[in-house]
């Protein structure tokens, strides 16, 4: 048997995995391993992610706001492009929605009642259905893929290994350590063991015989379309107060358009549904008068929730060495660098001052 020794094994190798492995390979010798060909096949490469400073659960939040300075501003070297650039964030209202909006705004950091004009001005294209707006103007774009290269270039700089096409298919404790038997027979061996298989997050705690929390896995479709005659590269992020759809540039003169689907759908290589794509076309087109005479391609991700909606980090309280880092719904990408130093502060015994206020929130013992 071909037996390989780490510190720590981190199962999954998206956003999550991939972030936490760099963090750790600071300071221990890590293995990542993959299931896919490519890492981030099924959630990260799929998603479009923007930085918003009041989007998710008051500990995806607490992260958002601590990874910024991170997005804005990397170490030299992580990456060859910016990692983020300023888009703002439009939040439109309909009748009976003016007091749901100002009660969202309530806590809210960053964003600002403004008119429907003000509104009209930043996207000419609203009608007149839309009667209260909201603006975050921190909101940002983010590179998903030099983001997520970034941390996989700096786990493997930092002598990280990153197993790809590596399916864990025996996770057993044997001596005080963790064993990972993958495709091809390998076995990776650490007294920890890092479950950031986002979909399959609960499939790998059972393989290890840990009792599963009760994830679900959501669909999320996207299309692009194209907007002509409206310019609309400078346009912001536009959401429906009901967050029934949203949309935002694309390569610089279309527009990526979502109907903020939730469909509970099982693990696996999950593809867009025709009907969800027309439902969310449909629901934009009654706020903005935009003619999409086609859909130039489609595509669809999967968001993983943990029962309360809220982040899985840390220690299992009761399988030794088994360390949870599950539930990122779709704020994987906006708090991957804190998230990182949150993972390397737990298995470390030390969390930074910034991350604190998230410890009681995202510990796995509230399941238990």
């Amino acid at each position: 048997m071909d037996i390989h020794s780490y510190d720590v094994i981190v199962i999954g190798a998206g956003i999550v995995g991939a972030t936490a492995a760099a963090q750790l390979s600071a300071s221990r010798r890590v293995a990542l391993v993959e299931a896919e060909a490519a890492a981030g096949y099924h959630s990260t490469g799929r998603s479009a992610a923007v930085w918003l400073a009041n989007y998710g659960s008051p500990d995806a939040q607490i992260l958002t706001r601590a990874s910024r300075e991170f997005l804005v501003s990397p170490p030299v070297g992580f990456s060859e492009v910016p990692l983020c650039g300023v888009r703002g964030s439009l939040v439109l209202a309909r009748a009976g929605q003016e007091g749901a909006l100002r009660d969202s705004m309530v806590g809210a950091v960053g964003v600002r009642e403004i008119t429907v004009a003000e509104a009209r001005g930043m996207v000419p294209a609203i009608r007149d259905v839309v009667t209260a707006a909201a603006y975050e103007a921190g909101a940002a774009d983010l590179d998903v893929a030099a983001i997520h290269q970034g941390f996989l270039r700096l786990h493997r700089g930092r002598g990280g290994v990153l197993a790809l096409r590596s399916r864990a298919g025996r996770i057993v404790r044997v001596g005080g350590a963790w064993e990972v038997e993958v495709t091809g027979g390998a076995v990776f061996r650490a007294p920890i063991v890092v479950n950031a298989a986002g979909a399959w997050g609960d499939e790998v705690a059972v393989m290890a015989g840990v009792r599963a929390l009760g994830l679900v896995a959501m669909r999320r479709t996207a299309c692009i379309v194209d907007p002509a005659p409206w310019v609309v590269t400078d346009w912001p992020m536009i959401n429906d107060m009901d967050e029934a759809w949203y949309c935002r540039p694309e390569m610089r003169t279309k527009l990526m358009v979502s109907p903020a689907d939730e469909t509970p759908i099982h693990a696996h290589d999950v593809q867009p549904d025709e009907y969800d794509v027309a439902v969310g076309i449909d629901a934009m087109q009654r706020a903005l008068d935009i003619d999409v005479r086609r859909v130039e391609r489609s595509w669809a991700g999967l968001r993983t929730f943990s029962p309360d909606r809220g982040l899985v980090v840390g220690f299992d309280r009761v399988a030794d060495g088994f360390f949870w880092c599950v539930g990122q719904g779709g704020y994987g990408i906006q708090t991957s660098p804190a998230m990182g130093r949150l993972v390397a502060g737990l298995v470390e015994g030390k969390v930074d001052a910034d991350l604190a206020g998230a410890v009681g929130l995202v510990d796995p013992g509230r399941f238990n």
